[in-house]
């Protein structure tokens, strides 16, 4: 994105002979009390002015200052310039999320949860101010500074000058008293501060008359009323012009420019128009555009003229002009001087290009409509803009490049097309792929007028290659995903790591696809060593997430929990800790629920919360929040854990990986545990699954779940057609599983078979499957693929070890938890026996930890504690804590509560 601009973050200097304004000072000082000051009105009602004279006044409070402009309508320039504006004031706050926006791949969620957890650590309060916010238009900028507002700490105070609304919860901050707000009406200059303005000020002598006539005319904006001073002084007729004033705001400011650009000398007016085009203005850049070698005394002439020039650092070395005089500078240039104005923008570019900021070149490239120019600069900037993940700006760009032009770019086309998928957008990638492609046909005698880069030309055909595979793996062609990414390793130089281990990775995902999980870990694992022999340690870590899920879909959860312990020394050993490290601790967690060791899956998932979202990679806080729902599910906590599937679903993030346990079929498994059937028969039907599908490996997650919803179904209304039809679809899901070695599904299809076959009175067929399922799970420590269908499976646990059958294994089981021994109604001596984790909120109602206590002690929120609390006092029939102690002990309860 270029060189930050220091003056884009430095507060403006307070202007000289300013008119006192107490009413709005005050208003002001009301932010201390607000979450957000919004100071909303036109061009030219001096919002800035305000905001500069306020914070001048109020003792120098620590005030980070952000001047937006149309550039910073990219979230990732957006939050770099906000963060970098928010260090020096805020004792630092900020670095720590600008070094997670830096990262690859980081989501600006992960940036912002940063930012607040730094902003809450600090001691001072601090003003963060956003002026001329009305540039930004990207939705994904106002969703997150509308996350920012919602959970800024106390200490933080929000401003925002803009000249339109921004997007935000004005309308709640409105209703809570935390909106401060200073509008149009508020800015405009009063009677009595309109005469101020005009003697003290600008030094003019008028009669109270002529004052108020102004003041009326110009509705006291302020804008106008500067420029109606301006055109008075050395006029001897005051009375005919105001008099003759009149019009609505733009015919004003059109009829008084004229007036000040005519008083002007030709050398200034010409200066004035040429550099018109700038956003900001500097001496050596008004020298590089309009060919003389006086900016530098030019701009400082203006500044102490007051023609509209806003000093932007205390050095005089940068400005920008006021926007709306700005405006009408170039509405006049493009008027005279049409044919001058792709030269003047011409002429700024190359500057910026000479200096290093490419970002301004290019920009100045579009504006003067030099599109080849534009895309020669776009060409070369491309892999920092890939590496600085600005995909929003570098799609901008392309965009505004003719169809045509960037069908004769290659590079720019391929560069298009990774912008593209990279957002989640596969529309039009093809084209710009089939594109570049004729391109590389060497018999093409235009190839080389296309390209800017010819090193980048050289790595074309393997990056070429490698979006195909992509491409093809992400619109489902898996079979042209493997055939891509075979041949752009085969165009891979052998010590080019990187090219070498992105196609051996898609290779494994592809595989990965089709359910051949050999080949999966195979491929994905080499992808893995190439990268890592290549020094990109945070692609291996984000790598261990994928081949443990390969591991533990084969079954093989002790090389599964060792591929996370790998990830993590990997992760620790660098310093600062690098990202992924609590994407380890989420995955193994989710090894020990499986194992039914919750209390060390409670402690990781707590220890990956500790690191922060620093410490996260994109798909970690939608795969926390699937652990967090499982842990909740085990502990009986239905609701809690469908409402953390759902918050799983909002943030899911997906990447070419197949989606092979989705969500959705997830909560389906739910709701057959809630009980409620209906549900997941209705999710069984929009998902249009039946027993006689076509079966394939991304959807086996889909169909086991069908099983289980049939075998529930049977349950309930013992329809023989029903066990059948589950029965069938089992047998028929176990074949390609064994095929594939997918040991995983072979445990949880054969316990599931085992129990159909005994609900067809098929004993000795399902101990059969029972055994199969013992032998393959003993050795991995499978629990849970077990214990959850509670106490059917528990029968034939007893049956298998009273013939022999794993019978060491099979005890362990029945002695490991509350799936097989749960208290039934008759136990606990309750019409509505108390739920696992009911009895642990009853054991600690026993202790001396208020309701905040319990809350952190069982790692979920109050409002839960307090509905467990609720549904405990019911079923106990009692109204208080000591009751339902009392109640229990009589009882004997707590004896069956959980310990930790």
């Amino acid at each position: 994105m270029g060189p930050l601009l220091a003056t884009k973050v430095s507060v403006p200097r307070r202007r000289r002979g300013l008119v006192l304004r107490p009413r709005l000072s005050e208003r002001l000082r009301r932010a201390d009390e607000a979450v957000l000051t919004l100071v909303s009105a036109p061009a030219g009602f001096g919002k800035t002015t305000l905001l500069t004279e306020w914070l001048a006044a109020d003792g120098g409070r620590p005030t980070a200052w952000l001047s937006l402009d149309e550039r910073d309508d990219d979230p990732v320039v957006f939050w770099t310039y906000l963060l970098t504006a928010l260090q020096p004031a805020a004792a630092g706050a900020g670095a720590g999320a600008l070094a997670v926006l830096q990262e690859p791949r980081a989501s600006i969620d992960e940036v912002l949860a940063t930012l607040v957890n730094e902003l809450d650590g600090l001691r001072d309060d601090v003003v963060l101010v956003l002026d001329d916010y009305h540039v930004i238009a990207s939705r994904a900028v106002h969703d997150g500074l509308a996350f920012l507002v919602e959970r800024l700490p106390a200490q933080v105070h929000l401003v925002i000058a803009t000249r339109a609304d921004p997007a935000l919860p004005l309308a709640r901050l409105r209703a809570r008293g935390q909106l401060v707000e200073v509008r149009a009406a508020d800015l405009r200059f009063t009677a009595e501060e309109a005469a101020a303005y005009l003697d003290e000020t600008m030094g003019l002598v008028l009669t109270a008359e002529h004052v108020a006539a102004l003041d009326a005319r110009t509705e006291g904006w302020i804008a106008a009323l500067q420029l109606a001073a301006l055109s008075m002084q050395g006029r001897d007729d005051v009375a005919g012009f105001i008099a003759g004033f009149a019009g609505d705001d733009r015919y004003i400011v059109d009829y008084l420019v004229e007036e000040v650009l005519q008083r002007q000398s030709d050398d200034v007016r010409t200066f004035l128009l040429q550099t018109s085009i700038l956003s900001r203005l500097s001496g050596a850049l008004c020298d590089a555009v309009t060919g003389r070698d006086d900016g530098k005394e030019m701009l400082e002439a203006l500044e102490r003229a007051n023609l509209f020039l806003v000093p932007l650092d205390d050095r005089r070395q940068w400005y920008r002009f006021h926007h709306l005089f700005a405006d009408v500078l170039q509405a006049h240039l493009s008027d005279e001087r049409r044919d001058a104005v792709a030269d003047l923008h011409r002429r700024a570019g190359d500057w910026y290009e000479h200096t290093g900021d490419r970002s301004e070149a290019i920009e100045h490239a579009l504006a003067a409509g030099d599109h080849q120019r534009a895309a020669d600069r776009l060409e070369r900037a491309l892999p920092a803009l890939g590496q600085g993940r600005q995909e929003a700006t570098l799609r901008r760009w392309l965009e505004a490049l003719p169809v045509e032009l960037l069908r004769t770019r290659p590079v720019l086309s391929v560069g298009y097309a990774g912008a593209l998928m990279s957002t989640g957008q596969m529309t039009g990638v093809e084209a710009l792929l089939l594109a570049a492609a004729r391109w590389l046909d060497e018999s093409s005698s235009e190839a080389a007028a296309a390209v800017a880069d010819e090193d980048a030309m050289r790595r074309l055909p393997g990056q070429l290659a490698m979006h195909r595979a992509g491409y093809s793996l992400a619109t489902g062609d898996v079979a042209a995903g493997m055939e891509h990414a075979r041949k752009a390793l085969d165009l891979a130089a052998p010590d080019d790591h990187l090219a070498r281990g992105g196609p051996a990775a898609i290779l494994g995902l592809a595989h990965w696809t089709t359910g051949n999980l050999a080949e999966a870990h195979r491929w994905y694992a080499q992808g893995m060593a190439c990268l890592e022999e290549g020094g990109y340690a945070s692609d291996v870590i984000g790598g261990a997430v994928t081949l443990a899920d390969i591991r533990i879909a084969q079954g093989r959860l002790r090389d599964a929990l060792s591929t996370y312990r790998r990830g993590l020394a990997r992760a620790e050993a660098a310093v600062p800790t690098l990202r992924g490290a609590a994407d380890m601790h989420v995955g193994m967690s989710r090894l020990y629920l499986e194992r039914d060791d919750l209390e060390a899956a409670r402690r990781h998932l707590a220890w990956s919360r500790e690191l922060g979202p620093r410490s996260d990679l994109p798909k970690n806080p939608h795969r926390r929040r699937l652990a967090m729902a499982r842990l909740a599910q085990l502990e009986g906590d239905l609701g809690a854990a469908l409402a953390l599937l759902d918050e799983a679903e909002r943030l899911y993030d997906g990447d070419f990986s197949p989606d092979v346990r989705p969500i959705h079929a997830v909560r389906a498994r739910l709701w057959l545990a809630e009980g409620r059937l209906a549900d997941a028969l209705d999710w069984a039907r929009e998902r249009d699954l039946s027993i006689d599908d076509d079966l394939s490996y991304v959807r086996e997650y889909e169909h086991v779940t069908l099983a289980r919803v049939l075998l529930t179904r049977f349950a309930a209304d013992h329809a023989p057609s029903v066990l059948r039809e589950a029965t069938g679809l089992l047998e028929r899901l176990l074949v390609p599983a064994r095929v594939g070695e997918r040991t995983g599904s072979v445990i949880e299809l054969s316990v599931l078979l085992a129990l159909a076959r005994r609900a067809h009175g098929d004993e000795p067929g399902a101990l059969v499957a029972l055994e199969q399922a013992l032998s393959l799970a003993e050795p991995e420590g499978h629990v849970r693929v077990f214990l959850d269908e509670g106490p059917a499976v528990a029968e034939l646990l007893h049956a298998a070890a009273e013939r022999g059958i794993a019978r060491a294994y099979a005890r362990r089981l029945l002695d490991a938890g509350p799936a097989v021994h749960d208290e039934s109604p008759v136990q606990q001596r309750l019409v509505e026996p108390l739920s696992p984790r009911e009895l642990e909120v009853l054991r600690l109602l026993g202790t001396d930890l208020d309701g905040p206590g319990i809350a952190r002690q069982l790692f979920v929120s109050l409002n839960t504690v307090r509905t467990h609390t609720r549904n405990v006092y019911a079923k106990l029939g009692v109204n208080g804590r000591r009751a339902a102690v009392r109640r229990a002990t009589e009882l004997d309860l707590l004896a069956h509560a959980p310990q930790r």
